[in-house]
């Protein structure tokens, strides 16, 4: 998958053209060169994978890692898990799980929501985190 990533707001991406790989790569630079401990040896042995295969994945020579592994490394570089586990092209495991209760009407509802605008989105969220059920 191709995606790369702009932020409109604190807490909105916009998905658009950049492999998973080449994101993590970008935002490991990034924190590198403000931080030496961001080296691919460094974050590979934080986040515990080999430095070989942490290097593989960001040349995108091997396919994204484990769901666990996604979100070991969102949290070293301060990334929104959810955001790079949608890049690697996975669902999360406690979506995945809601999801499979109403398979459905979250179905009907992300089919509804596909073309909506993002203010109609983020009105919906808010909805229903802020409703009185």
């Amino acid at each position: 998958m191709n995606y790369s990533i702009d932020r409109f707001s604190k807490n909105v991406y916009y998905v658009v053209h950049m492999t998973f790989g080449k994101f993590i790569r970008s935002v490991r630079d990034k924190r590198f060169k403000e931080d030496r401990s961001f080296s691919v040896r460094q974050v590979a042995q934080r986040i515990g994978v080999e430095p070989s295969y942490l290097s593989k994945i960001e040349r995108d020579q091997v396919a994204p890692p484990s769901e666990a592994t996604i979100r070991r490394l969102a949290g070293e570089l301060g990334e929104d898990a959810d955001l790079l586990l949608a890049m690697a092209g996975k669902v999360s495991s406690d979506l995945r799980n809601i999801i499979l209760q109403r398979p459905q009407l979250f179905a009907e509802l992300l089919r509804q929501l596909k073309d909506a605008p993002d203010h109609t989105v983020e009105s919906v969220v808010r909805e229903i985190r802020d409703g009185d059920w």
